[in-house]
C-alpha cells in the first residue's frame, strides 16, 4: 500500500495542504480555513482535516489512505507545548510532526541562505537566520502582540468605527461601510467583537488597504500606524545583520510599498513556498536535508 506524504501550512487565515507520493512529487493541493493551534485548536484540527481530504479528493485518492499517511505541519501557535500535545494526539495521520509555520516559511523563502522572513497575516512574526542561528521576534499572539497584523488592523478599524459613531472622530467612507455592515447599530459591533477570534478581526484588514487606494484618510492613518510597527521589528532584524527580507503572509505583498525605503531596498522574492518545504521534511525527516 502506498504511504502518502502530506505537507500542511496552517496560519490564522487559512490552511493549505498538499499530498505527494513516496517520491515527493506533489499530486494535488487544497485549502481550508484558519489553523492556529493556540488560539483555536479544535477549528485548526477541523481545517487541517478538511484541507487534507480535499487534497486527496483532488488527487483521486481514497480518503481512507489519510490514516496511513506521514505528515509534517507548519502551523501557527506551535510555540506552546500544551497546544502541540493536544493537536498531535487528535490528528488523523499515522505519523505527524508539528513545526513552526515560520520556520517552514523561512526555509521555503530563503532555502539555506541567511536572511529573514516577515510573516504578516492574521498575526505577525519575524524569523531571521544568520550563520545557522535562527532567531524569532514577535509572534506573541493577538492578546499581547501581533502589532501590524491583520487582526490588529481589523480590530483598530472597528474601534475607529465606534469612535466615528460617537462623533469623537470624523466618519469616513471606510468606517461608514463597516457601520452599515452591522446595520448601523454599534451594539452589533460590540457583540461581534466580544466573541471574535483573531481571524474574524483579520477579515477587515483588506478593507483598510482598499479604502486607502480611494484616498480614505482614516485608512491611510491606520496603515501608517501599522507600518511603523513593522518597520520597528525590521529595524531590529537589520541591527542583527539581516541583509535580505521576504515579506510573506496575506498582507506581505500589500505592505511592500508601505514599509520604509531603508527596508524596501532589502526585499527579495521568495524562492519557494512553505507547503513544499513541509512535504520535503515529511519525506526526508529534517530541514537540513532540503536544498
Amino acid at each position: 500500500m502506498t504511504v502518502y506524504l502530506i505537507g500542511i501550512d496552517g496560519g490564522g487565515t487559512s490552511c493549505r495542504a498538499a499530498v505527494a507520493g513516496a517520491n515527493g512529487s506533489i499530486l494535488a493541493r487544497a485549502q481550508a480555513g484558519p489553523a492556529n493551534i493556540l488560539s483555536d485548536p479544535d477549528t485548526a484540527l477541523d481545517n487541517i482535516a478538511s484541507a487534507t481530504r480535499a487534497a486527496f479528493y483532488a488527487a483521486g485518492i481514497n480518503a481512507r489512505s489519510i490514516a496511513s499517511a506521514r505528515a509534517v505541519l507548519g502551523v501557527a501557535g506551535n510555540n506552546v507545548g500544551e497546544a502541540v500535545h493536544y493537536v498531535r494526539n487528535r490528528l488523523p495521520f499515522a505519523e505527524a510532526d508539528i513545526e513552526s509555520d515560520g520556520l517552514i516559511a523561512l526555509q521555503g523563502a530563503l532555502g539555506d541562505k541567511d536572511g529573514a522572513v516577515a510573516i504578516l497575516g492574521t498575526g505577525t512574526i519575524y524569523i531571521s537566520r544568520h550563520c545557522e542561528t535562527v532567531t524569532y521576534t514577535g509572534g506573541w499572539g493577538f492578546t499581547v502582540g501581533d502589532l501590524g497584523s491583520g487582526a490588529r488592523m481589523g480590530h483598530a478599524l472597528l474601534q475607529e468605527t465606534l469612535l466615528a459613531y460617537d462623533g469623537i472622530h470624523d466618519m469616513s467612507a471606510m468606517t461608514a461601510s463597516v457601520l452599515a455592515e452591522f446595520k448601523n447599530d454599534p451594539r452589533n459591533i460590540v457583540e461581534f467583537a466580544r466573541q471574535a477570534k483573531p481571524g474574524a478581526f483579520g477579515r477587515y484588514a483588506p478593507r483598510v488597504f482598499e479604502h486607502m487606494k480611494q484616498g480614505d484618510a482614516v485608512a491611510a492613518r491606520l496603515l501608517q500606524e501599522a507600518a511603523v510597527s513593522v518597520d520597528e521589528a525590521l529595524d531590529r532584524l537589520v541591527a542583527r545583520g539581516t541583509q535580505k527580507i521576504c515579506l510573506l503572509g496575506g498582507l506581505g505583498p500589500l505592505y511592500s510599498s508601505w514599509i520604509a525605503a531603508r527596508h524596501q531596498s532589502l526585499l527579495v522574492t521568495p524562492e519557494g513556498d512553505a507547503v513544499s518545504v513541509a512535504l520535503a521534511v515529511s519525506r526526508f525527516g529534517h530541514l537540513k536535508a532540503i536544498e
